[in-house]
């Protein structure tokens, strides 16, 4: 009998009984929990994938002013941008709610964001997926090429999106999408070429269906379709797409149409130094197409907005007053090793101008704090004597002085 027993073997893995915790007999055969979990796992993916759209809750959606009111705790300035996105995704959400009572059809309000890297743009679109609680996913449009070509197809976006989802399709479905860095796929010039523009022009063409709306097999796991493959359908009606991109150069284009000088003096210099700073105010669609974007893409991106370049005022802010701010960050870093951290009021001022300086933006801030505090990081947690450190101006001078991103300044 005990020589049966090690002959039983679970009919789907094939472990042996001795290898596993628990074995249940049926008529025919036996499985052992691993293999119970598993099916679990497959019949509630299975499950949720055929559950129908009614399914899920309608969104309860907060007035333009509330959107904005959270998007002032964790994104400082660009008041314009915060105001249109937050009209743009109110419409848009009222749009999927809204109950069909005539002919009148409500279309996708999808936007672009223009701005300089590091002032925010990928920011806004994370805290409006948050404030929603919709799923939310980021694509980088610059791995993606055309169908058969090396690269991501355009489809591989939602996966990303299907994923962040836990693969509940009804859900997905009123997702947000950010596909950042679309200035790199602007075609790369209007002459006939004998090579294709696989990641430029090509990619715009595909992106057409995704950002208007249709019915797209999806691979779950993102990559490449193939014919064995079990795709799933996914309809991007809607889906709120945002684009995002920093358009070097796009304001050549525009003080070009304005008939302003975007370089150079003049007699009105005061003028001409205020049409420089703020020309991406008067961006156009018509200066997107002279970008390289095609018009079909421009759109069904009928929402533009753009970035102002975030001034020592801003960036201060930025690095003390929202919510997650990078000090308060640090200081609850130090509070879990039961250290006091405090920062001196110039070193503030000097990480500020530094970020300037560098030309990185808001984003350029982590970068020089990462610098400075790394060997208070390092060495502090084995300290058990310390229980509180301040970061003096000499201090941060010192480490960013040694440190290899000092050398920005020669660039």
């Amino acid at each position: 009998m005990a020589k049966e027993n090690y002959t039983i073997k679970c009919s789907f893995c094939g472990r042996d009984k001795k290898e596993a915790s628990i074995l249940i007999a049926g008529q025919t055969g036996h499985i052992c929990e691993n293999c119970v979990k598993q099916a679990q796992v497959i019949v509630n993916e299975e499950l949720s994938a055929r559950q129908p759209s009614h399914g899920v809750a309608k969104f309860t959606i907060p007035k333009p002013i509330e959107i904005k009111k959270h998007l002032d705790e964790y994104v400082i300035g660009q008041e314009e941008a915060k105001k249109v996105l937050a009209v743009a995704v109110y419409n848009h959400y009222k749009r999927i709610n809204q109950k069909v009572k005539d002919d009148v059809e409500i279309e996708k309000s999808n936007v672009v964001l223009v701005g300089e890297t590091g002032t925010g743009k990928t920011l806004l679109a994370r805290t409006i997926a948050k404030i929603l609680n919709v799923p939310f996913c980021i694509a980088d449009a610059t791995v993606l090429t055309e169908a058969g070509y090396v690269g991501e197809d355009v489809e591989s976006i939602l996966s990303r999106l299907l994923q962040a989802a836990n693969f509940d399709v009804s859900l997905a479905e009123k997702g947000i999408v950010f596909i950042d860095e679309i200035d790199k796929i602007s075609r790369k010039g209007d002459n006939p070429s004998i090579t294709r523009d696989v990641s430029g022009e090509g990619v715009q063409q595909g992106l057409l269906k995704l950002l208007e709306g249709a019915v797209v097999n999806v691979p779950p796991q993102g990559g490449r379709k193939h014919p064995e493959q079990k795709l799933i359908s996914i309809n991007t009606q809607n889906i709120l797409f945002i684009a995002g991109g920093a358009f070097g150069g796009i304001d050549r284009i525009i003080a070009r149409r304005l008939n302003t000088k975007a370089i150079g003096y003049a007699s009105g210099k005061d003028r001409e130094k205020t049409n420089q700073e703020n020309l991406l105010k008067f961006i156009a669609p018509q200066d997107l197409r002279s970008f390289g974007l095609i018009p079909e893409l421009i759109g069904r991106l009928p929402v533009i907005s753009h970035l102002d370049q975030l001034d020592k005022s801003a960036l201060l802010r930025i690095l003390m007053e929202p919510k997650n701010s990078l000090i308060k960050q640090y200081v609850r870093l130090f509070d879990m090793e039961e250290i006091s951290l405090t920062f001196e009021k110039n070193t503030l001022d000097f990480i500020v101008e530094k970020a300037i300086e560098f030309k990185l933006g808001a984003r350029g801030l982590r970068s020089i704090c990462e610098t400075i505090m790394v060997d208070a990081m390092f060495e502090l947690p084995s300290e058990k004597k310390t229980t509180s450190f301040r970061i003096t101006l000499d201090y941060a001078e010192e480490k960013l002085r040694k440190s290899a991103i000092n050398k920005l300044k020669a660039a």
